[in-house]
């Protein structure tokens, strides 16, 4: 697997995994998870920004961001919010981070319309690189194509290059 390459796969019709090999140590590559000031600099497919990502990295602890399209060129997509809420259930550092990932609003209403994701992010130290490895888990395979027709395969992709990016940037 190169520095560059998502490799992505279904479970049981509803769980997606995804895995690509960072070139940075694991304690940098976590520590761009927990903290707000490098989220912001790197979540969200590109032409996003995170105007607002507010980060109580405990188990229980919330994260709550907005997503918002700044690129003109994207059409029907620019100026759009997105709001997220994730609420942790266990971190290990700087192993694994599990959370509840859902769709909401600006005051951190769930949206119930909308699946919500259990994910798991493992960061494995591979000789100095580290490989992550991101479960994302959905109440049905109807709640998995959901997200998936929403385009969020090439959103992962794009804000996971926007991190390799920057951990080159910084290691």
């Amino acid at each position: 697997m190169s520095n560059n390459a998502m490799v992505s796969s279904v479970e049981n019709d509803r769980v997606l995994v995804l895995e690509r090999v960072f070139n940075a140590p694991r304690d940098l590559v976590f520590q761009m998870f927990k903290e707000a000031e490098h989220l912001k600099r790197w979540w969200g497919p590109k032409g996003w920004e995170i105007p607002v990502c507010i980060i109580d990295f405990r188990p229980g602890g919330v994260w709550h961001y907005c997503m918002k399209c700044v690129d003109e060129n994207q059409g029907h997509f620019f100026g759009m919010e997105s709001w997220g809420k994730g609420i942790y259930e266990e971190i290990v550092e700087p192993e694994t981070i599990i959370y509840t990932d859902y769709f909401s609003d600006a005051d951190g209403t769930i949206n119930e319309a909308m699946p919500s994701t259990l994910i798991k992010i493992e960061f494995h130290e591979q000789d100095g690189k580290t490989k992550l490895v991101n479960r994302s888990e959905y109440a049905s395979a109807e709640a998995l194509q959901t997200v998936m027709d929403m385009g969020m395969l090439q959103g992962i992709t794009e804000t996971w290059d926007r991190l390799s990016e920057l951990l080159e940037s910084i290691k």
